[in-house]
């Protein structure tokens, strides 16, 4: 059941440096599209004193194309990056990531910073005040005790941003923005382990811009989601695979997950399996590898040992597929 959210002031910068100063004062959201943070001021998830609107700053929106490769302002729309035929003809693999989140109308509003910076979700957070207060709240917002993990001391609530692992194949870096400057970072960065905060943005700091270098020659990037429903919903597991081949030999390999952990992850280890021919016994490799990271808990009402099946079983079609040693991938 939603509720009205609780007032807050709106505030409208003129720059970024302006938005920043303004984030850096305690009590204070940043909003851009605002799908994924509404619903949660509407739960009474978020009670911000103010909330800084970032959508009509200059230059925070916007996709350009150079020798350095792809710059995206994080204020682009997923929609505006499904509309960019030569974005999509380069990297089909991000226009398809797009296209998976919700619907067209979340899409038209949605933004590429605001994907990436999503807040975890979980049965026992993403629910109504009344829902969570008799059940006792949970460490994530306003309890002590994680629900999923009782014994522990840490929140387990799964990041299921789809873009993300797209981006962590392709080495993706941000720009992150503050009152005193800008400095550029691996995306990787962006986040930790920790489904309370999963970010390591600091008050103050805007996820401004996402860079995308050119990949390498040869290069083939897939992407598979998993979801409970057909269409606007979170992944279960979604999977990202960059690799190149040398013959039949596996040369690079670069396989990223979101969905299962509280982070969206690159799956180490990966230069273990380069080298090798892709048969049938490299992609069951592969399948374990996956299973041995992924760490899904009881965040979905799906199981968990479900979830990490599932991750496996994308990421060895999406071996199969990009290799062109199989049909392609029925995971949708």
């Amino acid at each position: 059941m939603a509720t009205t959210p609780a007032p807050f002031e709106l505030r409208r910068p003129a720059t970024l440096a302006e938005a920043a100063a303004m984030l850096a004062e305690p009590g204070t959201m940043p909003l851009a599209g605002g799908t994924d943070l509404v619903p949660n001021l509407r739960r009474g998830l978020h009670r911000p004193q103010r909330l800084v609107d970032l959508s009509a700053v200059p230059g925070f929106a916007g996709i350009t194309h150079d020798a350095q490769g792809w710059h995206l302002g994080a204020g682009t729309t997923l929609a505006a990056i499904g509309r960019d035929t030569a974005l999509g003809a380069e990297l089909p693999a991000l226009i398809q990531a797009a296209a998976a989140v919700a619907g067209p109308g979340h899409r038209s509003a949605a933004t590429i910073g605001g994907n990436l910076c999503q807040d975890t979700r979980c049965i026992y957070y993403n629910q109504s005040q009344w829902w969570r207060q008799a059940n006792g709240f949970c460490l994530k917002r306003d309890g002590t005790t994680c629900h999923v993990a009782p014994q522990g001391h840490r929140c387990h609530a799964a990041f299921e941003g789809d873009l993300a692992p797209v981006l962590l194949v392709l080495a993706a870096e941000v720009d992150i923005v503050s009152a005193s400057g800008s400095r550029r970072t691996a995306l990787a960065t962006l986040y930790r382990d920790d489904g309370a905060a999963h970010l390591t943005l600091q008050p103050g700091e805007i996820l401004a811009a996402v860079h995308l270098p050119p990949p390498a020659a040869g290069s083939a990037i897939g992407y598979r989601k998993a979801r409970t429903r057909g269409a606007m919903d979170f992944p279960l597991a979604a999977v990202a695979m960059r690799l190149r081949m040398d013959g039949p030999r596996l040369a690079e390999l670069a396989l990223a997950v979101s969905g299962t952990d509280s982070y969206p992850w690159l799956l180490p280890g990966a230069e273990a399996l380069l080298g090798r021919e892709v048969d049938d016994a490299l992609v069951r490799a592969l399948g374990k590898a996956v299973q041995k990271q992924a760490g899904p808990m009881r965040s979905t009402v799906t199981a968990s040992h479900h979830r990490r099946l599932v991750a496996a079983a994308a990421a060895e079609r999406l071996l199969r597929e990009l290799a062109g040693c199989a049909a392609p991938a029925t995971i949708d």
